[in-house]
Formats: C-alpha cells, structure tokens, sequence
C-alpha cells in the first residue's frame, strides 16, 4: 500500500492538466499572445470557440449505454435506482474530458448502494492492470466555498478512511474486496493505465492559432471598417474643420485654390478579410484532422449537401473511436455494478462469477427508413441460409428498436 500521503500528491501532480482541459471543454481557455505589433488597447479582446467541445461531444453524444447481458446479479436494477439518465452521461463526459473519471459507491438510507461521478481533479488511485480495478485509490468528496477540501476519503479493501474538517478519522468497513472507488477509463494502454484525453495537446495547440487569428481579424476589421482616404495637392492654408465627418460623409466638396489648381483626392484599398478566413479554414482542417471530425462539423458547410450514407462514411473515424470507447467504458460500468452489487448483498463475490455478463449499448448511427429496409433484407437472407442467425437480439443492437412487447397471435 502507498498510502493517503502518496495519493494526495499524486492527484495534486495532475490536477492542473485536468484543470486546463475543462477549460478548454468551457471555452473559458486563455489566449497565449505571441504577437508583437498588437496595439495595446486591443490586448483585452476575448475570443471562444467551441472545437474542443464539440470533439468531445461528438463521441459522448453517440455513446448510449442500453444495459447488461446476462445480468446473473442484478447489476442494471442498481444502476437505474440512480438516474441513470444523467449517471452515464456525466460519466462518459467526465472520462473523455480528464481521460478518466470514478465512480464513488456508497452505501444509501436504506443500504441500496448510491453512485456518484467524481472528475478526474478530485479522485486518483492506484490500479489493477489485470481487472482495471483499483487496488487503493483517495478522492475529495466535497469541498467548501473557497475549494479547499470538505470530506476526504481514503479508499482500500474492505475499508473506507473519511476525513472530515476539524473532526476525526471515521472508518467505515464493508464486504467489497475492492475499494469503492471504480475508475472510468478512455484509451488505456500499457504505458498510461489511466488513459488519455480526448482533447489532446495537439488540439489545444490548433485552438490558440485559431484564436490568434480570430483576434487578428477582428482588429483589422475596427481599422479598416472605414478605409482611409488621402488628399494630394492641397493647400497649406486649408483646414478640415470636421475630420470624422470628412471621413464619415458620402460627398466631399473642395474647391480650388486662387490659382485654379484642384487637389487630387483618393482612397486606399480596404483590407480583405480573406487571408484569415484561409487561415481559419487551414486550421480547421488540421483540428478536424487530429479529432476524426469534419469541416461541416467545424462550422464550414460545403455547398452541396451530402447524403446520409456519405455523411456516415466521413465519419468513420469518429464511429472508430466511438466503438473502442464502447468496450473500455463497459468494462469499466461492468466493475461498477460488480462491487456495487457485492456491496448491496454484504458478500464477496469472484470477479470471475461475472464473465458472462457484457455491457450492451445502442447503435452508434441510428439508421434511417432506408438502412432499416437494408437491414430488414439482409437479415432475412442470412436467416434462409443460416436459420436463426438473426433474431430479436441481435437485431436491436443493429436498429437500436425495441421489440414491441405487444402479442399479436
């Protein structure tokens, strides 16, 4: 065991990379000035946009967790005694931001185990490679009004150490043979059993050019609104009473000197806003690269309108990472309902007594009236040439419909 101590560092080393991630998730990131011609007056213009937010919506939208199969142990009933709506949700969204979120199990009034999501800035632990459970794990369940640390809790075995301010160490026992803190994981590897964020270092780096240049354009924009005229050949001795309604007016009336001579009067060409337009678009392309997103989801829409099956096709790299998200999150829902569930019964089940359960999810793409049709077909000609093969299972992981539970014979 590392101890309280360990943990509490550990969370503190991280705790500004998760930090900086929600903010660029909240469009509430800083823009990194590196310019130097910048006049001063302008230095305070604020600029958003949403990219970061939308690479991560764009997975968590699509990811809807249907329930278990072969549920032996009951482990949905606890789930959907826990608003299971908004449970998954905050879950998956918390996970893909900080690349790891927890779920803290606890006992309720009536000992039914409650669930609660914890962010990747206020839990850590560390983990079992093999069960992706972890051996001991810290969170902060609370803090106060200035964000110091409320409640405490220090997580092993059995056990769970509460830590609360001005009062002394309360140590509950329970028959879960694991800590009651389960991680929620997106892209483990070997390397980093934790995971990765879904809004990389290389996104964010795209998203404060993009900023820059969205600043750039928005001061060129207030200088050269009104572009700047130029008189050549007037008179010393003349004088502009009213500049700004020189400037402003759409008429301008001079008149000749004494010796007939007329001043030449001419307008420098106004700024084209293209070049930060092309230089926007560049780093779209770039984002949407990095993020398996695409123009149209970026906020450039091609003239011509695509069609379904082309609009899936685009997004085959999103519906990639959405599958491999399915499979490493369902483990992790699937250790959640397993220590929840021994936690409900006061016993110590096997995490081997529950391999034949597996966490099941809706389609990543609801098809339309004509993948349903091509569905339909296709499912009928295998069942001709192998009958059985498809049936009220397997084909509502493929439509994401129901069967109707309504008995027509």
């Amino acid at each position: 065991m590392y101890g309280k101590e360990y943990l509490k560092n550990k969370l503190s080393a991280k705790q500004g990379r998760v930090s900086t991630r929600y903010e660029y998730y909240s469009m509430k990131n800083h823009v990194t000035d590196i310019s130097q011609t910048l006049p001063q007056e302008f230095r305070w213009l604020k600029h958003s946009l949403g990219w970061c937010a939308k690479t991560v919506d764009s997975v968590a939208d699509r990811l809807i967790f249907r329930g278990f199969k072969n549920d032996n142990f009951d482990m949905q009933g606890i789930f959907n005694m826990n608003n299971p709506d908004i449970f998954f949700d905050s879950a998956i969204i918390s996970a893909l931001i900080s690349s790891c979120c927890f779920i803290y199990i606890s006992p309720g009034e009536n000992g039914f185990p409650r669930l609660q999501v914890i962010d990747g800035y206020n839990a850590t632990g560390v983990i079992d490679p093999i069960t992706g459970l972890l051996e001991e794990g810290y969170a902060v369940i609370s803090r106060d009004t200035y964000g110091n640390p409320d409640i405490e809790a220090y997580f092993t075995a059995n056990s769970t150490i509460y830590s609360y301010k001005n009062m002394n160490d309360v140590e509950v026992l329970n028959k879960a043979p694991y800590p009651l803190l389960v991680p929620i994981i997106y892209k483990p590897d070997a390397k980093r059993p934790f995971g990765r964020s879904r809004i990389t270092r290389a996104e964010m780096l795209i998203m404060q050019s993009a900023l820059r240049t969205l600043r750039r354009a928005e001061v060129s924009g207030e200088f050269y609104s009104y572009p700047q005229r130029y008189v050549l050949g007037l008179s010393d001795d003349t004088e502009i009473d009213d500049k700004w309604k020189a400037a402003m007016t759409a008429m301008l009336t001079i008149s000749a000197d004494e010796d007939g001579d007329k001043p030449e009067v001419g307008q420098f060409p106004q700024q084209s806003m293209t070049p930060y337009v092309d230089q926007l678009k560049m780093l779209a392309a770039l984002f949407a690269g990095e993020s398996g997103l695409t123009m149209d989801d970026l906020g450039f829409v091609s003239d011509n309108p695509s069609s379904s099956e082309a609009i899936k096709a685009s997004h085959e790299n999103l519906r990639l990472t959405a599958k491999k998200a399915q499979r490493t999150f369902g483990s992790g829902f699937l250790n959640v309902g397993y220590i929840a569930a021994c936690l409900r019964d006061s016993y110590e089940y096997k995490r081997q007594q529950v391999y034949l359960t597996k966490p099941c999810w809706e389609p990543i793409f609801e098809p339309d009236a004509a993948t349903l049709s091509s569905i339909g077909d296709g499912a009928i000609k295998v069942n001709q040439a192998v009958p059985g093969y498809f049936n009220a299972d397997n084909l509502r992981s493929l439509t994401g419909i129901e069967k109707s539970e309504v008995d027509y014979e």
